[in-house]
C-alpha cells in the first residue's frame, strides 16, 4: 500500500517520541496522556483521504479498543482504524520497536491526538494476560472492545513427524490465548456492553492438508465464539469472529509461507467469483461493522471476507 505509507508519511504530530517497552520492567505501560488537538471541527485533507481510502468513518469516541498483535498486519490496521475514528487504542505485540511506531502512526492519524496505550505482552502467558487487562483498565478505567487479533499459521499434515508438537503450539497461540485474555476481559465488558471479535479464517472451513494444525485452530476459534456469544448474550456482550482468506500482511512470512503467497494470492484471485485479491482494508472494514451499532443484533457469527471463495 504505498499510497498509504504515502499519505502517513506527511502526517504531522505534536509528539514523534518513540518508546521502548522493556517486559523486564516493573513498569511495563508508557504512562502516555492524550494530547487534545486544538481544533477538533474538521480533519486535515491527509486524513480525509486516509478516510476514502478505508470507507466511511464510523463513530467510536472515546471507547476503549484492546487489539492483540497490533503492532503488524491486519491488527495494525485495525488499530489505526480505531485511532482515527475517535478510540483510544491499546497497542500490544512482542516488538517494542514495532509498537512504538504503531503507537506514533495511530496518534498521527486520531483526530484528538490520543496516545495509544503501548503494552509488550506475550499472549500465550497467563501473566502477561493479565497484565495486559490489569494495565488497560488501570489507564483508561474500562474496556469497550476487545479485538483478539495475535495468531500465527504452521505447515503440518498426518505425515509430520512433528505434528502433535505444531499442534499444541497452532492451539496455545490461536485458541487458548483468546480464551485467557476473554475471561479476564469479561468482567469489564460487562460493565460497558461490550464486544468481542475474535479473528479467524476461511481455513477453519475449508480443509487444507498442509496446514491441518492451522485449520483446526481456527475452527475451535470459532465454535469457542458461538460457545461463550450464546454465554454472553444476557449479560449485553456480542461476540463475532471474522473470517478472512489469504491478503498480503507479513503474517505470511512469519509463518513460513512467504514463499509460496504469490501463487496461492494468484489462484485466488483467479477463482474468486470478485476476481481480485482481499486486502487488509477489506478485513479492517469487517471488523469495524461487527464492532458498530449497525451489527447491534448480530451475535455468534463468522463473518467471512474472503470475495466469495468458500460459499460460492
Amino acid at each position: 500500500m504505498p499510497l498509504v505509507k504515502s499519505l502517513f508519511s506527511k502526517l504531522t504530530c505534536s509528539s514523534q517520541q518513540a518508546v521502548n517497552i522493556d517486559s523486564s520492567n516493573s513498569n511495563h505501560v508508557i504512562e502516555n496522556s492524550e494530547i487534545i488537538s486544538t481544533n477538533h471541527s474538521s480533519l486535515s485533507s491527509t486524513q480525509v483521504s486516509i478516510n476514502k481510502m478505508y470507507g466511511r468513518c464510523r463513530d467510536f469516541s472515546d471507547k476503549v479498543v484492546l487489539i492483540t498483535g497490533s503492532s503488524g498486519g491486519i491488527g495494525l490496521e485495525t488499530a489505526k482504524y480505531y485511532a482515527r475514528c475517535g478510540a483510544k487504542v491499546v497497542i500490544n505485540g512482542r516488538n517494542p520497536v514495532a509498537i512504538a511506531k504503531a503507537a506514533e502512526e495511530c496518534q498521527c492519524i486520531s483526530p484528538k491526538k490520543y496516545r495509544a496505550l503501548q503494552i509488550k505482552a506475550d499472549v500465550t502467558k497467563e501473566d502477561d494476560c493479565k497484565r495486559l487487562i490489569e494495565n488497560t483498565i488501570d489507564r483508561f478505567g474500562k474496556l469497550d472492545i476487545l479485538i483478539n487479533n495475535a495468531g500465527a499459521g504452521a505447515f503440518g499434515s498426518i505425515y509430520d513427524p512433528k505434528l502433535l508438537e505444531t499442534l499444541e503450539r497452532m492451539i496455545n497461540l490461536n485458541v487458548k490465548s483468546i480464551a485467557m485474555i476473554t475471561q479476564l476481559a469479561v468482567p469489564h465488558l460487562e460493565k460497558t456492553n461490550g464486544i468481542i471479535v475474535n479473528i479467524s479464517s476461511t481455513l477453519s472451513f475449508k480443509p487444507n492438508v498442509h496446514f491441518m494444525p492451522y485449520c483446526v485452530a481456527k475452527s475451535a476459534v470459532d465454535m469457542f465464539t458461538k460457545c461463550i456469544a450464546l454465554e454472553l448474550g444476557p449479560k449485553g456482550i456480542r461476540v463475532n469472529t471474522v473470517n478472512p482468506t489469504a491478503v498480503r500482511t507479513n503474517f505470511q512470512s512469519a509463518t513460513g509461507a512467504g514463499e509460496i503467497l504469490d501463487g496461492v494470492l494468484k489462484h485466488l484471485e483467479q477463482t474468486n467469483p470478485l476476481r481480485r485479491i482481499g486486502t487488509t482494508e477489506d478485513v479492517v472494514n469487517a471488523i469495524g461493522y461487527l464492532t458498530s451499532s449497525e451489527s447491534s443484533f448480530v451475535t455468534g457469527h463468522s463473518l467471512v471476507v474472503d470475495g466469495g471463495s468458500v460459499y460460492v
